[in-house]
């Protein structure tokens, strides 16, 4: 594990876990540059500059300097299949041209339908559209590793939540309506155990994965606090915001939605990650980086809901995460 100071860029900054990794590592004290299409603010220790990574110069100037490059860059969700390769490419010249090592931010969508605990030997085996192009995206991120192009790891979480995630799913269906005093939903099945990873734990681990080189060309999946149910989550929601009992999204209600919204639509192919058991083994990186002291559940909720309710009540959306970010300071001087 390295102890210097790094030249940090976060492509895709500004998005959920993006800026979630950029504040951790700026917390760290590493020199950190959150690169977006918007260019706009992420912290107050994290330089911002504005890039479009479907142009290879620019991704590759944005990226100069960089000992280590955070890929949590992605094009819409309904746009995966056709512009998430073109992006990796991009990136994947950038990382090489700076000659800096590459932390690519995945998901767990290969692994679906589970077939048990979700560890790095977990048979990749998904069949439909959005996993098999995830699991084709962490073969050309190992593969350039491989072949001597660029010094590469994989991290991989599951379903998140917290300060400034909007685009999860738990925030859309379930922590908004809360807020909203409505009644707040889970998809499918909830009460299969799930492990949901909170934005902030998550951005702990991809730390680890940047400053320490051990990690290069595998996989890691992040550890996470114990995985609970969506029933369960959804009333710590309920307690913090609305009180109203949790409901659910029904796959037939997804299903018309999908007609008229292309997002929703392609939320489809993601019920094999609810009907069913869809819980983390993190054991490889427990034992390889030591263990990462995971927030509660009820801790994370309560954050979460706290953040959003100050983005809220001030208009802006760059301080959201006060309240977790103070947490993390704590946390790390501790």
């Amino acid at each position: 594990m390295t102890t210097q100071i790094l030249d940090v860029t976060v492509l895709g900054a500004t998005g959920g876990i993006g800026r979630a990794i950029s504040r951790e590592l700026a917390d760290r004290g590493h020199r950190v540059t959150g690169a977006s299409r918007s260019g706009g603010p992420v912290g107050d220790d994290v330089a911002s500059t504005t890039v479009d990574l479907t142009d290879r110069a620019a991704a590759i100037a944005a990226c100069r300097g960089a000992d280590v490059v955070v890929m949590a860059a992605q094009p819409p969700y309904q746009d995966w299949l056709e512009h998430f390769p073109p992006l990796l490419d991009n990136v994947l010249a950038a990382a090489e041209e700076a000659d800096a090592r590459l932390v690519f931010v995945d998901n767990l969508y290969m692994y679906a339908p589970a077939a048990g605990p979700l560890a790095e030997d977990s048979p990749e085996h998904a069949t439909d559209h959005k996993g098999m192009l995830r699991r084709r995206l962490g073969e050309t991120v190992l593969a350039a590793h491989e072949s001597g192009r660029v010094r590469a790891t994989i991290g991989r979480f599951s379903d998140y939540y917290g300060p400034e995630g909007t685009n999860s799913g738990l925030y859309m269906v379930g922590i908004a309506p809360g807020l909203a005093g409505r009644r707040p939903r889970g998809l499918f099945q909830l009460d299969q155990p799930h492990t949901f990873h909170y934005l902030p734990d998550a951005a702990r681990g991809f730390a680890t994965l940047v400053e320490d080189d051990r990690a290069d060309g595998s996989a890691w999946i992040l550890p996470a606090a114990p995985a609970t149910t969506q029933r369960e989550l959804l009333q710590l929601v309920a307690d913090e915001t609305s009180g109203k009992r949790p409901g659910v999204v029904p796959g037939w209600a997804l299903w018309l939605a999908g007609l008229f919204d292309p997002m929703l639509r392609e939320s489809r192919s993601v019920v094999v990650q609810y009907d069913r058991p869809w819980v983390v083994d993190a054991s490889r990186f427990d034992t390889t980086f030591g263990s990462i002291d995971m927030t509660p559940h009820r801790v994370a909720v309560a954050e979460t809901v706290a953040a959003f309710r100050d983005t809220s009540a001030d208009g802006s959306s760059s301080d959201a995460s006060d309240a977790s970010h103070a947490h993390a300071r704590a946390r790390n001087s501790a």
